[in-house]
């Protein structure tokens, strides 16, 4: 199988889809082929890119930047730089430098923070059209492109707040490759549940619930919550640090299938604005299923940007979501079917029945929800 014929968009439950060609998208990243400036690494919470940035950041001729977004980036002191490493409980892989290392040319030498960044980024955006922020955002990516392009190094950028602003950022920065990593959502959600359930930790249940609520006004946010039943908190969401901090609170003690339904919202959004615009779509769940799909997706990276990642010794996630379904509980999963249903049907609405690479990417979604059905047909309210 040549690198030509990995489809962008394959099956997480057989490998032998990866032979399917897309042609839209095969044009795609054939006109990127050696001329990427970049990287953007577009992934939701717990969709192992972490684990796939770090792949990229062991190449001696990457830059890799950690969470460009996040309102952690705003408060880097020097001196913080070296103690923000992997939790024993986060699940990220071991890494040889600290976090946010890449940071350290551009912190601020009078305040705190990295020079450009505003603590406005961390909220993503759904809008159609770029708002008045982007132009300052794009500035502010801009500098980490040009800081590595100065050291002589390719950029890369991990983001989990780009999935909204996915298409916003494909125009604006069109000589970067950008990356769509994709999990089931069975899988993604029961990671961050077993952090609230086990270590009190409510911060991925949250997240959706806060995304959702901050930008509930755009149209395309409202019809997923109609769509799909979801409950925001009962607090108007008036400053990003107050509305985050209701949702932190909610997040305590809602109800698994409440949570759910936040959760299934926001993934089938943002897999639809991400995968309308990347230029490659890494499928987490097959990378730990399929040694050749890591080897030809390595490939793939070195077609396009001259990097050849090792994408080996990857974890088998969906093994283990289905290894673990005995740990979830507060859950009942058998009552998650009809809202899976009503989120296809929002993602249904959006297609454009007469092209052909929307429809893969259709197919693509209802596979996976496929997936995380069977994960989730075993989660027990215990």
């Amino acid at each position: 199988m040549t690198t030509t014929h990995l489809n962008t968009f394959a099956s997480a439950t057989n490998a032998t889809d990866a032979a399917t060609v897309l042609p839209d998208q095969q044009g795609t990243i054939e006109a990127k082929t050696q001329s990427a400036q970049g990287i953007f690494l577009h992934a939701g919470w717990r969709t192992a890119g972490t684990w796939l940035w770090s792949r990229l950041r062991a190449l001696d001729s990457v830059n890799a930047f950690y969470e460009p977004l996040s309102t952690l980036v705003g408060e880097l002191t020097s001196a913080d730089i070296p103690d923000i490493r992997p939790s024993y409980n986060s699940g990220h892989p071991p890494l040889n430098s600290a976090y946010y290392e890449e940071y350290r040319p551009l912190l601020q030498a009078s305040a705190r923070g990295v020079q450009g960044y505003r603590r406005s980024f961390a909220a993503d955006r759904f809008g159609e059209q770029p708002d008045s922020e982007f132009p300052a955002l794009q500035t502010y990516l801009n500098s980490l492109c040009e800081t590595s392009a100065g050291q002589g190094k390719i950029a890369v950028l991990k983001f989990c707040r780009s999935q909204g602003r996915a298409p916003w950022l494909k125009a604006a920065f069109p000589d970067v490759m950008h990356v769509g990593i994709l999990r089931n959502p069975a899988s993604q959600f029961a990671s961050g549940w077993l952090l609230r359930q086990q270590w009190r930790n409510a911060f991925f249940v949250a997240a959706p619930f806060r995304v959702l609520g901050f930008q509930q006004n755009e149209p395309i946010v409202r019809q997923v919550i109609a769509e799909c039943g979801v409950k925001l908190p009962p607090v108007a969401p008036t400053s990003y640090d107050t509305y985050a901090a209701a949702c932190d609170q909610y997040a305590q003690t809602v109800e698994g299938s409440d949570a759910w339904r936040a959760f299934i919202a926001l993934w089938m959004l943002c897999v639809w604005r991400t995968l309308k615009s990347a230029d490659l779509v890494v499928d987490s769940d097959l990378l730990g299923q399929s040694p050749d799909y890591a080897a030809e997706l390595g490939a793939r990276f070195r077609a396009s940007t001259g990097l050849m990642p090792d994408l080996s010794a990857t974890r088998d996630l969906v093994g283990e979501a289905k290894r673990n379904v005995r740990r979830m509980s507060a859950i009942d999963g058998r009552v998650l079917r009809p809202i899976n249903s009503a989120a296809l049907k929002f993602l249904f609405k959006q297609l454009d029945k007469a092209d052909p690479l929307q429809a893969d990417i259709a197919e693509t979604v209802r596979k996976k929800v496929a997936l995380a059905n069977e994960i989730a047909d075993e989660w027990r309210y215990y």
